[in-house]
């Protein structure tokens, strides 16, 4: 069969990676919120569900040794549809908070899977020219999953909740779409990936105690790195102003006034933070990955660190004066997101300058995981924080945790040419 062209499988592909994460973290803070749940308990319990990309490379392995990454891809979007059915079954029920947790779990576990079998397939299946030609389209597809989750399925709940008047059934059937679009990715994928030739399980050709000794050898020789202790303080650190807003910003834009919040409605939300905000992230992380490949990180790496920081300053300001113009919240949100997609490419391009190596694929997906780490501590706290000291203090609090990212950025040392363009 001629090999079909990877423009009728990389765009669903990376589509459906970025869905059940944006579900997972983004959505399901709105929908908690609008369903009720406190702060403390949204930040706390949706922090936990970082926890599957944490610890993804402890089962990163175990998808190479079994069966082929087509099939881990075909079958994890069947379990992820599955789940998001489920959510939309129980959102009605009395115990709807644990239940649907329980399936965000699910949820959470299959997403990272699928995306070291995607990942991997990727790789598998295209030429090296191939791989760097798509990744400009890998991130825009993702990108398109985080507007259409944050962005449209948001408004659309919101004005379901209108037209229902029942916030649970509004969810729902959002929840119901949001399944069928996975079934259909399923169903699609199951007849259009292509079958590469080296996309086979690694487990027959190796034994157990090979394969144990190969994972072990991996982790030690990332550990043993020279100044290992700063690296991952950088990992852990260099967002730990980020972890706490990213936390309480749809809480804070949804909340009445009187509460401290700027009282926006469901659909307003989805265009504020779920499609202006995406749209700014995203540009704003087009326009690091250029200045870098002409100047290289070195040169970039402390305007990057003032600007993915500064902007916080934003949501003090929002939080303190409270303003009515929709679209003055709009720039405020669109200024704090791009400074953070800006900045976040220095953080991007650090985790690939740290695992060149004999390892790199492995190595990189342990900095994956530090990073998720990164985001999930301080997120679990922020939630209690802000219940404690309401919204104006709470992002004051933001502002003065972003002195650890200037910290452990002047002690990380980037070579002078790395990530400018040869």
């Amino acid at each position: 069969m001629k090999q079909k062209s990877p423009w009728w499988w990389i765009p669903t592909l990376y589509f459906g990676q970025g869905i059940p994460y944006v579900v997972v973290m983004s959505i399901s803070v709105i929908m908690y919120k609008k369903m009720g749940i406190s702060n403390t308990d949204i930040a706390l319990y949706t922090s936990w569900l970082y926890l599957p990309w944490v610890i993804k490379p402890l089962w990163s392995p175990f998808v190479d040794m079994f069966k082929t990454k087509r099939f881990w891809i075909v079958v994890l979007q069947l379990i992820i549809g599955a789940a998001l059915a489920a959510v939309a079954f129980t959102i009605p029920l009395p115990n709807y908070f644990q239940l649907t947790l329980a399936v965000f779990w699910l949820m959470a576990f299959s997403s990272a899977t699928h995306d070291i079998a995607a990942d991997g397939f990727y790789m598998l299946a295209l030429e090296e020219h191939q791989q760097a030609a798509f990744v400009g389209v890998r991130s825009t597809f993702y990108r398109i999953a985080m507007i259409t989750g944050q962005g449209i399925l948001v408004v659309l709940a919101g004005t379901l909740e209108e037209s229902t008047g029942s916030i649970p059934t509004a969810w729902s059937i959002t929840f119901f779409i949001l399944a069928g679009i996975f079934i259909a990715l399923f169903i699609y994928h199951k007849f259009i990936l292509p079958y590469p030739a080296s996309d086979k399980a690694t487990l027959s050709n190796t034994t157990a105690s090979d394969v144990l000794k190969e994972f072990l050898n991996t982790f030690a020789t990332f550990f043993k790195r020279k100044e290992i202790g700063v690296m991952l303080a950088f990992l852990l650190l260099y967002r730990f102003a980020e972890a706490q807003l990213v936390k309480l910003v749809t809480p804070f834009l949804l909340d009445p006034r009187t509460s401290g919040g700027l009282g926006l409605s469901t659909q307003e939300v989805g265009i504020v933070y779920g499609t202006v905000g995406v749209i700014s992230l995203t540009l704003g992380g087009l326009l690091g990955g250029y200045v870098i490949s002409r100047q290289g990180l070195k040169y970039w790496l402390w305007k990057m660190v003032l600007i993915i920081h500064l902007p916080d300053v934003m949501f003090v300001y929002l939080s303190q004066v409270q303003p009515e113009n929709f679209y003055l919240i709009n720039i405020a949100v669109a200024i704090e997101q791009f400074g953070y997609g800006f900045g976040f490419t220095a953080y991007m391009l650090y985790m690939i300058l740290i695992s060149e190596g004999e390892h790199k694929t492995a190595h990189y997906a342990i900095c994956t995981g530090f990073m998720a780490l990164g985001m999930m501590l301080p997120g679990m706290f922020s939630g209690w924080l802000e219940d404690q000291i309401g919204y104006q203090h709470f992002f004051l609090w933001v502002m003065a945790s972003t002195i650890p990212g200037f910290l452990v950025a002047a002690l990380v040392k980037i070579p002078a040419e790395f990530g400018k363009k040869k």
